[in-house]
């Protein structure tokens, strides 16, 4: 009886070792999280501005730089996925719709991937140009201390 649990549970170790090994060959650019692939054709819902921007979701300088940065480019975020994967839970079409409500001030992945994508817009970038950029993860690499000076 001893035997066959070792034996089983063995396995089972087994299975999960070679389960996460296998995670290192997983194409993360083929799990791309919603957003839209064109320029928004109607009026999209207004980002959260001016007073909207104080309270316990707003605690932080760089929650309220980060959602001014976003209300200056609300086009491109449409066109931007989110990585934080709130398509699937919260029903969100792109990374606009996290800075539509409170999301985005308590999600650093929204916060960085907003940064981002406001700073390669300003450095000309096209919406496609900063998607490929968020898909390759480089938004991971902003300090969000340092956006907000």
């Amino acid at each position: 009886m001893i035997g066959s649990m070792k034996k089983i549970l063995g396995c089972a170790v087994l299975g999960l070792v070679t389960l996460a090994a296998s995670a290192q060959w997983t194409n993360p650019s083929a799990d791309v999280p919603a957003y839209n692939a064109t320029a928004p054709t109607k009026q999209l819902p207004p980002i959260l501005s001016g007073d909207q921007l104080t309270g316990i979701y707003f605690s932080h300088p760089y929650q309220v730089t980060a959602y001014k940065m976003a209300a200056k480019i609300p086009a491109v975020l449409h066109q931007q996925p989110c990585y934080c994967h709130c398509d699937r839970a919260m029903g969100h079409n792109s990374l606009h719709s996290c800075f539509e409500g409170t999301h985005g001030a308590v999600c650093s992945t929204c916060l960085k991937e907003g940064v981002y994508a406001y700073e390669q817009t300003k450095k000309g970038l096209t919406p496609s140009q900063i998607r490929a950029g968020i898909e390759r993860g480089e938004w991971q690499t902003v300090d969000l201390e340092k956006a907000a000076l």
